[in-house]
């Protein structure tokens, strides 16, 4: 009897053992499906947030490769103002340098019609190798080789076809020695500064 007992006990051990162990696996079920249910949306947190940094990211990276455009091309912008400067600078001060003795020249050539007109008087009353003749004729010519030093130049159009860019006709004449459109007389010398008109001739052309 005392064997049977001690049997039985032993199977109850092992039923209670057995229901323990099967309670134990449902318990570690349940908690195995609890952490799955909660990491699961915490994994697709994590995935939406990285996709978001990366659209961050690369909204930023766009951004500063349009302003790095744009800060290009307003050097490029500034850089062809600075060459245009530049260039003005230049062709103002090559103006100066041609031009700067423009009213000073202007200034000059009423003492040379005056010499002129001297020397064309002495011709006309028959003067022709006087003193005063002789040395107005050598203060025109040196005048003259003066101011060409400076790109002043005498426009002489007497026997030279009309040139409404040169020449401002006072009068139309007959003339049967020239040919039409011929500047006959030159009432007053024209001049040039450096290629530049500043004064033109005043001339009778021929009808």
């Amino acid at each position: 009897m005392t064997d049977k007992g001690a049997l039985v006990g032993v199977e109850d051990q092992n039923l209670n053992t057995d229901a323990d162990s099967a309670e134990n696996e449902n318990l570690a079920e349940q908690q195995a499906e609890v952490t799955e249910s909660v990491e699961a949306p915490a994994q697709d947190g994590e995935a939406a947030s990285g996709e978001t940094g990366d659209i961050n990211w690369q909204a930023k990276a766009e951004a500063l490769a349009d302003e790095v455009a744009t800060l290009k091309d307003q050097a490029v912008r500034i850089q062809a103002e600075m060459q245009n400067l530049r260039r003005r600078a230049e062709m103002d001060v090559e103006k100066a340098h041609k031009f700067g003795v423009e009213k000073f020249a202007k200034e000059l050539l009423p003492v040379i019609d005056s010499l002129e007109k001297t020397i064309e008087a002495e011709k006309e009353s028959g003067n022709e190798t006087g003193p005063l003749r002789e040395g107005v004729e050598m203060t025109l010519s040196m005048l003259l080789g003066g101011i060409k030093k400076f790109q002043l130049e005498q426009v002489d159009p007497v026997g030279q076809p009309f040139d409404p860019a040169l020449h401002e006709a006072m009068s139309m004449v007959d003339s049967p020695d020239a040919e039409s459109n011929t500047v006959i007389a030159a009432m007053q010398k024209g001049y040039t500064l450096s290629g530049r008109l500043i004064r033109p001739a005043m001339v009778m052309v021929a009808k």
